[in-house]
């Protein structure tokens, strides 16, 4: 049992890769994914690596289950239980429109409680967590019977200052448990300051708890006894089944959360200091800002448009992706974020789709071949996705080529402002950065886009189109833990912060010790949240100096300076402080990847932007001798996906079976 395997089951595709640490044999993999038994899903991976699951040591994986029940609304129905006068928060919200200029459509979602099962409790904290109005028996056996009426499964506990003082959450849990399946409390899943999105974490917690409480049973009943189990989650790491199963949301955005993770790992290998990751799948592209070997962590997400609260890997998505359809509105024409989706999915699928696409368009211009099978299940259809341009060419006089151009630019320029969101917004100068090509469709996308944007290098790394699962087998032990703390720089205590950071220490490491791994050998990586008084946002502080209140003072002013440009004086305070513990083992797959040995190449037409049709090379990923520099144009093809190098621009293979792009900028 010396493999180790990581497996990212997709929307459409389940990628595995396997690796043997005796051997250092690697192997790689896609299925298709079964939504309707995603375990059944499981074990086909496995096997399309040619193993038995008792053959695996240790299986990661990630999945997008969670995020797609909450987008589909296929969740549980849950209470909510709140402090008295409190429990409209969850219809209230932010105030914000979904649209500012759409006033037909509806300002906000309706809330995820609906009214009649919502209930209160007579209780108070204050904000430093003492008690107001004690939580008495009788409201607890009131709100208890209330509960039980209603006949859910679920339920949320989301006090006021809850997340200072969780006695009363505490004590309603004890109650609820023998009436419902499933209690959820704030101060557990999300002990953070903001109403609004704790309620909503702590009720989309409970919603899902269910579900990944089932998938868990029949995992564990299947799986080898001496075969261990851990799942890829948000905020980079991997945790144990137990964890996951306290807290379900973590499984959210897991996918994009591996990719990134295996991003970290190459840059690293390869002396890289900062990078942007481009994952391009079927319906969406997702980027996120690696700066000084770090990926960015977010607290607050959007997760099927509701707000939520939590440590996460700050990927930023857009609906663009090979599925995103093409249409023309008022004379402009328009890509995305509507998507074919898997089913029917792009014309050229051959599955009945008749809109135009984005991988419509890269088939018609030659990048895809219309003689492969993608995944080793969709055969793809040439004619089907030139007959589904003709309606815009027809009615825009321009051919079918220039309107496949014309799509592929609009979804560039639409990848473009994506990555201005994680990087010009926060200040960095993404020009400086490698952008790094992963997904389905990011390796056949990036040159375009990196051009268009002005950066000068491409990574697209070995095993690409199934990075994410790379990111699931090379995953370190991780939790994180934040706590709202509010604590002002002119009402300092120095034993009370020492005690809360050390309590924090303590928790972190308790599911560390759980799985085997021993607290002390780990690293602890300690961030402060601080901002000035009367500000609504932190400023995250890493590294900070909390024995030294004036030390943290200049931290936190150097910080506010450079993102900013300026930094005052005047009062601060410490918001929240973010713990985080991970093993410091090498887990990172040492394979060659995909280059095994010298080739001739072949050759297709295809159309780039200026010119028509062109003789270009075609290049089996596998034939690149490692240091050869190769002029473009030229298509690399492995076994699931396409890299394109537009004319201009030039590629090496390395040895470890990357792919290193120059870009020609004055193109």
């Amino acid at each position: 049992m010396h493999w180790r395997v990581g497996l990212d089951i997709g929307g459409t595709f389940t990628d595995v890769i396997a690796a043997n640490d005796a051997s250092g044999e690697v192997r790689a993999a896609k299925v298709p994914s079964r939504k309707d038994d995603p375990v059944e899903g499981l074990l086909a991976g496995i096997g399309a690596v040619g193993l038995q699951w008792d053959e695996v040591a240790e299986l990661t994986h990630g999945t997008t289950m969670v995020t797609n029940d909450i987008v589909e609304g296929l969740n549980d129905t849950v209470a909510l239980v709140s402090t008295k006068g409190f429990s409209d928060v969850i219809a209230i919200g932010r105030t914000k429109r979904r649209s500012i200029y759409h006033l037909n459509a509806l300002s906000k979602l309706p809330p995820l409680v609906p009214e009649h099962l919502r209930f209160e409790v007579d209780e108070r904290m204050d904000r430093n967590g003492n008690v107001v109005t004690a939580l008495s028996e009788r409201e607890i056996s009131r709100v208890v019977a209330q509960v039980k009426a209603s006949g859910v499964q679920a339920v949320a506990v989301c006090l006021i200052h809850g997340y200072r003082n969780p006695a009363h959450e505490i004590a309603l849990s004890k109650a609820l448990g023998d009436v419902v399946d499933h209690v959820c409390l704030s101060s557990v899943i999300s002990p953070e300051i903001r109403e609004y999105e704790r309620t909503n974490t702590t009720v989309l917690s409970a919603s899902v708890t269910g579900r990944v409480h089932r998938y868990l049973r029949r995992i564990d009943e299947l799986k080898p006894a001496d075969s261990d189990l851990n799942f890829f989650h948000s905020s980079g790491g991997m945790s144990r089944p137990k964890t996951i199963g306290e807290h379900p949301l973590l499984l959210a955005l897991s996918g994009p959360a591996a990719g990134v993770a295996a991003t970290v790992a190459t840059i690293k290998a390869l002396g890289i200091d900062s990078a942007l990751t481009f994952d391009m799948g079927g319906t969406t592209t997702d980027t996120c800002l690696i700066n000084d070997g770090q990926a960015e962590i977010s607290l607050e997400r959007e997760l099927a448009e509701r707000r939520i609260r939590l440590p996460m890997v700050a990927v930023h998505s857009i609906g663009a992706g090979g599925g995103s359809i093409a249409r023309m509105d008022a004379g402009a024409l328009v890509v995305g974020p509507r998507s074919a989706g898997a089913f029917p999915g792009p014309a050229c699928y051959g599955r009945g789709g008749t809109d135009p696409t984005v991988s419509d368009a890269n088939i018609v211009l030659g990048y895809l071949n219309p003689a492969r099978t993608l995944g080793g299940a969709v055969k793809l259809d040439r004619e089907a996705a030139v007959g589904a341009m003709a309606p815009i060419a027809e009615e825009t006089g321009r051919s079918t080529e220039e309107v496949a151009i014309g799509i592929l630019g609009v979804a560039h320029s639409n990848m473009a402002r994506a990555l201005n969101k994680v990087t010009v917004e926060r200040g960095v100068d993404g020009r400086e950065c490698v952008l790094t090509a992963f997904g389905g469709g990011g390796p056949m996308h990036a040159a375009f886009v990196a051009r268009q944007y002005g950066i000068k290098k491409v990574l697209v790394p070995a095993f690409s189109s199934a990075y994410s699962a790379l990111g699931c087998a090379a995953a370190q032990m991780k939790y994180s833990r934040q706590r709202t703390i509010n604590m002002k720089s002119v009402e300092w205590d120095a034993v009370e912060l020492a005690n809360i950071v050390e309590d924090l220490r303590q928790t972190v490491s308790v599911p560390v010790a759980e799985s085997g791994h021993d607290p002390v050998s780990c690293r602890l990586d300690y961030v402060a949240l601080v901002r000035y008084s009367g500000q609504s946002y932190d400023v995250p502080v890493p590294d900070a100096e909390f024995g030294d209140q004036a030390a943290l003072e200049r931290q936190f002013f150097a910080i506010h300076e450079a993102l900013f440009g300026f930094a005052t004086d005047e009062p601060w305070e410490l918001a929240s402080i973010r713990v985080t513990i991970s093993d410091r083992a090498d887990r990172a797959v040492k394979g060659q990847g995909d280059c095994t040995g010298p080739g001739e190449p072949s050759s297709r037409e295809c159309v780039f932007e200026h010119g028509g049709l062109l003789a270009t090379p075609v290049y089996d990923r596998g034939a690149l001798v490692p240091g050869e520099m190769v002029d473009g144009p030229a298509l690399i093809e492995d076994t699931w996906s396409t890299i394109v190098i537009p004319p201009g621009d030039q590629f090496h293979a390395d040895t470890h079976g990357h792919i290193h792009i120059t870009v020609g900028l004055e193109q």
